[in-house]
């Protein structure tokens, strides 16, 4: 295995320990549903369960959801290790992209496997407006997703010239 192989794959166990300890100091000192402002009338703690995937989609199912996310997480995350292991030099910014997803995918796959629901603390909101509560793995996906689209749009073409 290269080195910046390595480094990926670092980064993506980074992302996956940053998350499993946010979400469990926040368990341990937070009850569910309280809220603690951060930055008032824009950043709150919150503790929730979410059963569902992105913006709560599926939440109030009976529970199947676990499983059918869970099984995607596994997907994506073989397929996500796969690309890692293909990425040629040059590569590096697709690399922490892919690293970053892969981490965060982990991140919520684990709470799903052990809790059966992921562990969700950030809310951002302003007066009556609320964006969906997220975690740190979410953030990665996030993050990751806008590095492959950067990727995509302004490094792949030069790739091939």
């Amino acid at each position: 295995m290269s080195f910046a192989k390595a480094v990926f794959l670092g980064i993506a166990l980074l992302v996956l320990v940053l998350d499993a300890w946010s979400k469990s100091w926040i368990v341990h000192h937070m009850a569910l549903y309280q809220s603690i402002d951060v930055i008032p009338h824009l950043l709150a703690l919150t503790l929730l369960h979410n059963t569902g995937a992105a913006f709560s989609l599926l939440y109030s199912a009976s529970g199947w959801q676990r499983w059918l996310f869970a099984g995607i997480a596994l997907l994506v995350s073989s397929g996500l290790l796969v690309w890692i292991a293909r990425l040629r030099p040059g590569m590096e910014l697709l690399g922490v992209a892919i690293s970053l997803v892969l981490g965060g995918a982990l991140g919520n796959l684990l709470d799903r496997l052990r809790l059966g629901y992921v562990v969700d603390f950030i809310h951002v909101y302003h007066g009556s407006w609320h964006f969906p509560a997220f975690n740190l793995a979410d953030s990665a996906i996030t993050l990751g997703a806008i590095l492959l689209l950067i990727d995509m749009l302004f490094l792949e073409a030069h790739r091939h010239d």
